[in-house]
């Protein structure tokens, strides 16, 4: 264990929220900012076709790092290093604690803890209730890609997985932080890691390699050249993977053999989002400023959304709707079906990190360095 100091959290009191007959509004938690381990980009229940502005929270100019939602709570890292929780209802804060120089990437929230990655090269551990700090694991590099959560297929211990700028994908006990194995790839490891099967884990980076290893031991069962550096995460659907390159490409790779079976191309800009994924459409934004609807099987595009900046946050899946921002500034609810902007909501700085979505509620951070809260449907707190 290190001797890392984090100082103490500063609490305020909870607020309780009601609904018009009196009970308790229960808030759907969104603990990965993919919305599960396979990295699909889905979130349960509706989202309506409005964008009603609620609060906002000043986390800190130039503000990258996306929400998660967890027991009527927001997580939100800050570029200075103040890591936060908000409460979901009343955007006042609920604690507060310093993680270090910076957080840029999204927090895990996992059996009642958040894991942390930061600028310093630190995987942090707080309890989620007081931002008491349980254990901290230091790699030598930045972290940019949320850690995520698996159970070891042999000794059934709880698993953080989390890649590093010093080029290696590490993999922790949950409970202690003890190293259990870490994988080194060639270059700088930007992605959140997915899991497959429960039993491997995926994820590209700096190099052009689309890695696949032993979530058991970390060897390295395949790797798969895509040519092109990958800034982002891998979003997996049956046995398929799929993910953009920093070049001009979407990529589809069969995980069982290896073989790319399709590569989207549409003009010549990169991909910084990751891919939301249903059973028809892998959705993914991309810095021509466009929102890319390509279907699954095939690789072709079924539409194309026109933003006026591009997008380099991550869409999400809800209800029939797509949810985006973008960096034009612009937070919007898109038709799955059709491409069509049914609301938009005009913040005026732009929007790169990947938005958050509870319960028809709908958190995104800014680089203005605020977090936005909206509400997509009539539902009254």
């Amino acid at each position: 264990m290190d001797s890392r100091k984090i100082s103490s959290p500063k609490i305020n009191i909870l607020c309780f929220l009601f609904l018009a007959s009196g009970s308790a509004f229960i808030w759907a938690d969104w603990e990965n900012h993919r919305g599960d381990s396979s990295l699909r980009g889905i979130a349960s229940g509706a989202t309506g076709d409005q964008l009603v502005f609620q609060w906002t929270f000043e986390a800190g100019k130039y503000l990258k790092s996306s929400p998660v939602v967890s027991d009527g709570k927001i997580f939100l890292g800050g570029p200075t290093g103040v890591f936060h929780a908000v409460d979901a209802g009343s955007g006042k804060e609920v604690w507060q604690t310093d993680a270090g120089l910076g957080v840029d990437a999204p927090a895990l929230i996992h059996n009642k803890h958040v894991y942390i990655g930061t600028k310093d090269g630190w995987l942090l551990c707080l309890k989620s209730k007081t931002g008491e700090k349980v254990w901290a694991y230091e790699t030598m590099g930045e972290i940019v890609g949320a850690p995520n959560q698996a159970t070891h297929p042999v000794s059934g211990q709880s698993l953080i997985l989390v890649g590093s700028y010093d080029n290696y994908l590490h993999c922790v006990d949950a409970k202690n932080g003890q190293l259990i194995w870490k994988f080194e790839s060639m270059n700088y490891i930007n992605g959140t890691p997915a899991i497959w099967k429960d039993e491997v884990v995926v994820f590209g980076g700096c190099d052009a390699q689309l890695y696949m290893v032993s979530l058991a031991d970390g060897k390295l069962i395949r790797q798969v050249d895509l040519e092109a550096p990958i800034a982002s995460s891998v979003g997996i659907k049956d046995h398929f993977a799929y993910v953009g390159d920093m070049d001009k490409t979407v990529h589809a790779i069969d995980l069982n053999t290896g073989k790319i079976t399709w590569g989207y191309l549409h003009r010549n800009f990169p991909y910084f989002s990751s891919p939301a994924i249903t059973e028809e459409l892998v959705i993914i934004g991309g810095r021509d400023k466009g929102l890319h609807a390509i279907e699954r099987i095939s690789g072709e595009q079924k539409w194309r959304y026109s933003a006026r900046g591009r997008i380099d946050g991550s869409p999400v899946i809800s209800g029939g709707k797509i949810v985006i921002g973008s960096m034009d500034g612009k937070v919007c609810l898109i038709d799955i079906k059709t491409g069509e902007v049914r609301a938009q909501y005009e913040i005026g700085s732009s929007i790169s990190s990947t938005c958050a979505v509870s319960k028809g509620w709908i958190f995104v951070g800014c680089e203005d360095g605020n977090l936005y809260a909206f509400n997509s449907m009539q539902t009254s707190l």
